[in-house]
């Protein structure tokens, strides 16, 4: 893992254009989200953002970290098949491990996860708007 200074990490914050999906569970639409999945865009994430409404994607990705992020993150590892393995919330400046199995990843700000009630065994769909 590359070591930053905040500087860097904050000039690193500019997002490159992102496609757009749909988070959907059970016939439910949980939220909008864009779909890093470009070298570049998952390096990026939710860098120099003080918030975020939408959910971030990021694919292929079995890990995440918080470094110069200035909000708690929810966190859910998705499979192959499309569905929750693991679910997380990471505070900023933190490193999670490797998750096993993990296809991708969605991001979300801290509380998205109990709104939308989105937990471990459920399947889960990004649908390309």
């Amino acid at each position: 893992l590359p070591i930053y200074s905040t500087q860097q990490l904050i000039t690193m914050g500019n997002q490159p254009p992102l496609r757009s999906a749909w988070l959907v569970s059970d016939g439910r639409v949980l939220a909008s989200a864009d779909i890093a999945d470009t070298p570049r865009a998952r390096r990026v994430g939710l860098l120099g953002k003080s918030t975020t409404e939408t959910a971030l994607v990021i694919e292929p990705c079995s890990w995440v970290h918080t470094l110069g992020m200035r909000f708690a993150l929810d966190v859910a590892y998705v499979d192959g098949d499309g569905v929750v393995i693991k679910v997380s919330r990471l505070s900023p400046w933190r490193v999670g491990a490797p998750v096993r199995g993990s296809k991708y990843v969605i991001e979300a700000a801290a509380g998205s996860f109990e709104r939308w009630r989105l937990r471990v065994g459920e399947s889960i769909e990004v649908r390309s708007s």
